[in-house]
């Protein structure tokens, strides 16, 4: 049974900055986070974890300079599974988007799923229309955020973030590989 559950987020301080500039119908970038922010280590829930994946920086001032703004989506096992908590999530995602706006290319919001179908504790142990491959969080966050998801794009690292981009019929998806990711421009044009 799948339980309808609207996607968690966290809105970055200097949002409604972001969104004057931008007045809607707004664009986005949705970045998978492990993988394609940063190098997927196993949970990563700390700053002593992070490493940058090579190019995000300039691939979000890029987006920014396109008229698109940055927005996170990204499933959170981690939480289900109790490795960290929700709150030290939250921290760390704080920090996240601190150290994207000391690079210039400011985050505008990070969606969450936090759940898992098999492997969660509690309440967090269900099938839900925020995890990916599902599109709860693209939805959640062009609900949230006014942002036309027909003309917005996406950068995953598995086949579960393109399927969510399909199925929030984004106009185009990129999964990415590994190595250094190459500017806005090339990758959407």
């Amino acid at each position: 049974m799948i339980v309808s559950i609207s996607a968690s987020h966290y809105l970055d301080p200097a949002a409604d900055t972001l969104l004057a500039r931008f007045p809607a119908p707004r664009r986005a970038l949705f970045l998978d986070r492990d993988g394609v922010v940063n190098i997927n280590h196993g949970y990563v829930h700390a700053a002593g974890q992070t490493t940058w994946v090579g190019g995000i920086f300039e691939l979000c001032r890029g987006a920014h300079a396109a008229g698109y703004l940055p927005v996170i989506v990204t499933n959170q096992a981690g939480i289900a599974r109790g490795y960290y908590t929700e709150a030290q999530f939250l921290a760390y995602t704080g920090w996240i988007h601190a150290q994207f706006a000391e690079q210039g290319a400011p985050l505008l919001a990070t969606y969450y799923c936090p759940h898992h179908p098999t492997e969660g504790l509690g309440p967090l142990l269900r099938e839900c229309e925020c995890r990916k491959p599902a599109p709860g969080m693209l939805l959640g966050a062009a609900d949230d955020l006014g942002i036309d998801l027909g003309t917005s794009v996406m950068v995953g690292d598995t086949e579960s973030d393109i399927q969510a981009a399909t199925a929030a019929r984004l106009r185009q998806a990129k999964l990415f590989s590994g190595g250094d990711l190459p500017p806005f421009t090339e990758m959407f044009g």
